[in-house]
């Protein structure tokens, strides 16, 4: 029952078919690798879609998890804990928040800022009830629950699962003008991904959100940034707004928050939107809870005090470099920035999957997005002779093609 083809077998015959895996399964890892279930080892260049920026079972968040586990876990908001005023304090420390309002999962980071953001266009904008607008972009990825993919453009995460709420416009994804021109009165704020994960890595044109910022600002738009993938250190600076020196008035975070031990996400915002909820309009019962806290305090503490975000800088531009040096007839485009690194192949290439799946034959493990794109983002603790060697394995599968 313990071989991986049974085990694949069990899972496809069990399970919704809502995934479609490189068929790897994988039993334990540390760092940058990972080891299936034949000790197989590999270099892990996903880290769980970014949830994983600290290495696989950093022992120091394992050992702030083991400990918080033998005293509380869980009370619900019903009443206090010590581990979430402290979580507090760091985070606005880190991050220059004026307010924090814990969650679990990404989407329920996101969720919780479309609430909070209608709620402030009501009763602090003066937009009249139930005509808040909330700006959008093409090619988004903000989460899975029925009021993100309403305002999806990506077939499969809509097809079929109408109708849908209304109040998002959707705009070009780094055309300036298009946000200009989709702004009305009843804009309440702009959602939107300082570099798109899902779509394949995808970097607006340098200026694009100094112009952003502007026009929020001129017009009373509330900007929400879904760092919850390039955010904690991935774009190698602790949130990816610093590249272009502009402060959103919501941030959203998750996944290496918690460095992959728990799902632990987080809203950042001023005081002014978040301030509108009130006790019992909005909460969560695992939200905010010791276990999740005391766990998010070690994952920063490890980012930041290891040099983890200097190095997803230094070692991107080693990554990217090597990447760029591949001569190979069917590479379109290598881009990224930080750990955050794609390979666009050309159409005559014949989609990316096959690749990831030669790539995990050599020890690799990557994953194909939007068709064409192979998506690279390893732990953030990864070394220069690691990049070389991955960077080796990339040439050896993309040239013999």
């Amino acid at each position: 029952m313990n071989t991986t083809a049974a085990l694949i077998e069990t899972e496809y015959r069990l399970g919704a078919h809502n995934y479609k895996p490189i068929d790897v399964v994988l039993a334990r890892g540390e760092g940058v690798h990972v080891w299936d279930t034949d000790g197989k080892r590999y270099l892990d260049c996903l880290s769980a879609y970014s949830a994983v920026n600290q290495g696989h079972c950093h022992p120091k968040i394992l050992a702030a998890m083991i400990e918080q586990a033998g005293k509380l876990t869980l009370t619900s908001r019903a009443f206090r804990n010590d581990q979430l005023a402290h979580l507090y304090e760091e985070l606005a420390a880190l991050t220059g928040s004026h307010k924090i309002l814990p969650m679990n999962s990404g989407a329920e980071a996101v969720e919780t800022a479309v609430k909070a953001v209608r709620k402030w266009g009501y009763e602090v904008k003066g937009v009249p009830e139930d005509k808040a607008e909330i700006i959008v972009c093409t090619n988004n990825f903000h989460g899975r629950t029925m009021g993100i993919v309403g305002f999806s453009t990506d077939p499969d995460a809509r097809q079929g699962f109408g109708p849908f709420a209304p109040g998002f416009r959707t705009v070009l994804f780094g055309d300036l003008d298009s946000f200009r021109d989709a702004i009305t009165e009843n804009t309440v704020a702009f959602l939107i991904e300082p570099i798109q994960g899902e779509a394949g890595v995808m970097i607006p044109p340098s200026g694009y959100f100094t112009g952003v910022r502007e026009l929020c600002t001129q017009h009373g738009i509330t900007l929400i940034l879904d760092e919850i993938q390039t955010g904690l250190g991935r774009t190698g600076r602790l949130l990816a707004e610093e590249h272009e020196g502009i402060e959103a008035d919501m941030t959203l975070i998750g996944k290496a928050l918690s460095g992959g031990f728990y799902p632990v996400s987080a809203v950042l915002s001023n005081s002014e939107v978040l301030g509108v909820l009130k006790p019992g309009q909005h909460g969560s019962t695992f939200g905010g809870n010791p276990l999740a806290c005391a766990i998010a305090r070690a994952a920063l503490k490890a980012l930041t005090e290891e040099g983890m975000i200097e190095n997803s800088a230094t070692m991107g531009d080693r990554f990217q470099t090597g990447l760029k040096d591949i001569r190979s007839n069917i590479i379109k485009e290598v881009r990224g920035r930080g750990l955050m690194l794609a390979v666009e192949l050309v159409p005559e290439a014949g989609g990316a999957r096959k690749y990831c799946e030669a790539l995990k034959e050599r020890g690799i493990l990557a994953k194909d997005t939007h068709g064409d794109t192979i998506r690279i983002a390893p732990p953030l603790v990864i070394t220069a002779d690691q990049v070389d060697w991955g960077v080796g394995q990339f040439s050896d599968v993309l040239t013999a093609a």
